[in-house]
């Protein structure tokens, strides 16, 4: 079984660049563009590490990985375009 990846992030172009690279790779890809979905994607499947952009529409990414680890310990790289 493929390790699975969740790219959350709502820009379009920058989804299709990290799932196209980590696909080439042999990883499987699970994308959301927001934080709402993220809860239950991660109670109805498998997810061994997730991509998580700071700013999302409808949350802050530093506070989505809050909520996440009180029910989960999966690695969580952050992604910003942040300069600061």
């Amino acid at each position: 079984m493929k390790p699975t990846i969740l790219i959350v992030e709502d820009e379009p172009a920058i989804v299709d660049t990290i799932q196209y690279a980590l696909e080439t790779e042999g990883f499987e890809t699970v994308c959301a563009g927001a934080g709402g979905p993220v809860p239950n994607l991660l109670a109805e499947r498998r997810i061994d590490l997730i991509v998580l952009d700071i700013g999302l529409p409808d949350i802050n990414g530093i506070e989505l990985c809050k909520e996440i680890r009180k029910h989960s310990s999966v690695p969580v790289i952050f992604l910003t375009a942040r300069s600061d």
